[in-house]
């Protein structure tokens, strides 16, 4: 199935949805969608919105008249979650930030959100350090997800099944399981830098000393790795990320990447078995499911090193020697969650062969861990193509040579250059073959 990714945009005065349609233009674009086979559309539901103003206090009008006029258009809908912020994405002058009150607590304690080693803090998403500590407004973070899962589920439960059948969670930066190692629209970080580790904020800091003096390390627990370089640089010359005393193959950087790549692996089991809950109790009578859906990023360059190094930073401990997205796909399994990947429109020969990237080896790896552990595989473009061989490539990395398929591809994102003559007849015909195949 093919469903076309929506996005809404926040001003600074007001909270709008903006698709670069009027109403009467967005319902005509829907149902041309509809005629073309479309299946439906993807939809990111924000925090930020819903209960921008107060806790607790949860608005969802805009929702209900966006998911009315996607029902109404026969199209079926693929929601995302999103307790993050894409102002980045905007210099800061548009996009959707974090609600008001979780700002506020944030201007006065800054550890409330992921730091670099240099104090740098990334205001997109909460840390996970702070996921079982009650310092919203006497809520935890979990709490705050949960809450607003379980008002969305009251909201919209009777979409589940009919019109609603995906139900991604937010699990980091662009909703994606990772942490933020490479800050995009800051400065501090360019393609195809290495990224540098996001564990400084007291919360993660007390807890790597607590873990590294019951290993019997308190010298491990004072920091992040010495000699791993900084956001932009390469990984060769960079100690910790080639071989040789306190690297990454050394016990120390076994010790480091086990426990920030575990911590991650822990946000994603507390946060999904919430979901997981909230789910099954909004469809005990429902006879059609609702599928969950977790994102993890496309982090494809130096994916060719021994070491990995910006999966590494990412939080996914991904090497030569060791398969880091065989953990993650068992959380994923244990809560019946499918896996949600980017660059379905990326070949090895159309990135830059200098540094060493694999978009293809990384999306066979994700197959292969995702058979071996039984999960679906859904995902989406990273760039906005529509010429015939950016379309050809998304059709060969969404059916395998085996002939097993994806179960879900979302076209990023509905726009008016969709419907320009010479995009709409590359577009048509690639989205029946695609509906035909997956």
């Amino acid at each position: 199935m093919v469903c076309i990714g929506m996005i809404p945009f926040q001003n600074k005065t007001s909270v709008t949805f903006c698709y670069r349609f009027r109403l009467k233009a967005l319902t005509v674009s829907l149902k041309a969608l509809k005629l073309a086979g479309v299946h439906g559309v993807a939809v990111e539901v924000w925090w930020g919105i819903v209960e921008r103003f107060c806790p607790l206090e949860f608005k969802w009008s805009l929702y209900e008249e966006l998911f009315r006029l996607v029902s109404e258009a026969g199209l079926k809908l693929h929601v995302a979650l999103c307790f993050h912020s894409n102002m980045h994405l905007f210099g800061g002058k548009g996009g959707i930030d974090l609600p008001l009150w979780i700002r506020e607590i944030g201007d006065v304690n800054k550890d409330i959100y992921y730091r670099d080693k240099n104090g740098f803090s990334n205001n997109d998403y909460l840390t996970l350090g702070v996921d079982q500590l009650p310092l919203f407004g006497g809520r935890t973070a979990v709490q705050c997800y949960e809450d607003f899962m379980l008002s969305f589920s009251t909201k919209f439960e009777p979409y589940f099944g009919n019109v609603i059948e995906e139900i991604g969670v937010g699990l980091g930066p662009s909703g994606e399981l990772r942490y933020p190692a490479h800050p995009y629209g800051d400065g501090r970080w360019k393609f195809p830098g290495i990224g540098e580790f996001q564990c400084h904020d007291k919360y993660m800091m007390d807890d790597l000393m607590a873990v590294a003096s019951q290993e019997g390390k308190p010298q491990w627990g004072s920091r992040d790795p010495p000699s791993a370089g900084c956001y932009n640089s390469f990984p060769s010359g960079v100690p910790f990320f080639e071989k040789g005393h306190d690297s990454f193959l050394s016990d120390y950087g076994r010790f480091f990447l086990e426990w920030y790549s575990g911590k991650l692996i822990c946000h994603a089991d507390a946060i999904l078995a919430k979901a997981a809950d909230v789910l099954r109790r909004g469809q005990q009578e429902e006879k059609s499911s609702v599928m969950l859906v977790a994102k993890i990023g496309g982090i494809y360059w130096w994916y060719k090193t021994s070491s990995h190094p910006a999966e590494l930073t990412a939080g996914y401990y991904n090497t030569a020697l060791r398969d880091g997205y065989d953990p993650v796909a068992s959380v994923l399994s244990r809560h019946g969650a499918a896996l949600h990947i980017p660059c379905l429109d990326m070949a090895d020969c159309e990135t830059p062969e200098k540094y060493l990237c694999s978009p293809e080896g990384l999306l066979r790896q994700i197959h292969d861990v995702s058979k071996k552990r039984t999960i679906q595989v859904t995902g989406r473009n990273t760039s906005e193509r529509f010429d015939q061989m950016g379309l050809r490539q998304i059709r060969e990395n969404c059916v395998q040579p085996n002939g097993e398929t994806v179960r879900s591809f979302t076209f990023f994102r509905l726009n008016e250059k969709i419907f320009r003559v010479e995009n709409w007849n590359n577009f048509v015909p690639f989205i029946r073959q695609m509906s035909a195949d997956v």
